[in-house]
């Protein structure tokens, strides 16, 4: 890093923000929010306040004019190990039979909140694993935009290993970015993929050494928030869209968004630097 960008990052401010529990960071800098799952003594398993504080910082930032990008990741050397099995067996032991209906309407909320909210989140999202990704936390890994993984991180589903069948749309999202007959193996098999595997799958986009994890996320993360945040917005609405419908639909969105991304104040300002040979700064306008 040059001296220039050296003073330039000690002069940025990082704001912290209140997510309501221990079990989840959050900080905002230089138009990046960075979430990090921190219950390292589980491995960043779902708790429920870990829950609770994602469907919150998930909704905030969402709308939060400052945020370009958003990164997820999880300390202690882990990304994120699913459910809290613990809680789940407190559940079942609690004496009294379950309600079925509301445990279901209880878990499709949260994978609305969460997962279903990440994968729509308008922003760019990339998740940073440094360590393992398993279960319902590989759900989470699969919902953002894009990947990094260290070189000793893996993903697996896990959940054939204790007799569950997968939430929080992994099976989905697996489906989507390696094809239904070899999600089907993944899942059945529980498969533990390496971080070479994932890359070779397609499942991440970059693999790095352990060490360098954090300084190549934190590059990825400024090249991403340095493009024009309405344009991706849109592009990200496009690219959605075409994993789900056929060539007309995709076409017709493509078409409002070029018009509305042409008119906007960002691209006039990008064709002005484009003539003055000059960088762009964008605004999101």
């Amino acid at each position: 890093m040059s001296r220039a960008a050296k003073r330039k990052s000690s002069q940025m401010t990082t704001r912290k923000m209140e997510t309501g529990s221990d079990h989840l960071l959050c900080t905002v800098e230089a138009h990046v929010a960075t979430i990090t799952m921190n219950n390292p003594s589980s491995r960043n398993s779902m708790s429920e306040p870990l829950v609770a504080g994602l469907r919150r910082m998930l909704a905030e930032l969402a709308e939060d004019p400052d945020v370009r990008v958003l990164v997820l990741t999880g300390a202690g050397g882990a990304f994120c190990s699913g459910g809290d099995i613990s809680s789940m067996s407190n559940t079942l032991a609690g004496g009294e039979t379950p309600d079925i209906d509301i445990m279901i309407e209880t878990l499709r909320q949260s994978q609305n909140d969460i997962s279903k909210r990440l994968y729509d989140f308008p922003k760019p999202t990339l998740a940073a694993l440094p360590g393992p990704a398993a279960g319902a936390g590989m759900s989470l890994a699969l919902a953002c935009d894009m990947r990094i993984a260290c070189d000793s991180a893996f993903m697996t589903p896990a959940f054939g290993r204790i007799g569950l069948s997968g939430d929080f749309g992994g099976s989905w999202y697996l489906s989507q970015l390696v094809g239904p007959a070899r999600a089907k193996e993944i899942y059945f098999l529980s498969q533990k993929l390496s971080a070479s595997d994932c890359a070779e799958l397609g499942l991440v986009n970059r693999v790095v050494p352990d060490a360098e994890l954090a300084e190549a996320t934190a590059a990825l993360a400024a090249e991403l928030a340095e493009q024009a945040p309405l344009a991706l917005r849109h592009m990200k609405e496009n690219l959605n869209l075409a994993r789900e419908s056929g060539l007309q639909a995709a076409m017709d969105q493509e078409a409002d968004s070029m018009i509305r991304t042409m008119l906007s104040q960002d691209h006039k300002a990008a064709a002005l630097a484009f003539m003055q040979k000059r960088k762009p700064v964008f605004h999101g306008k």
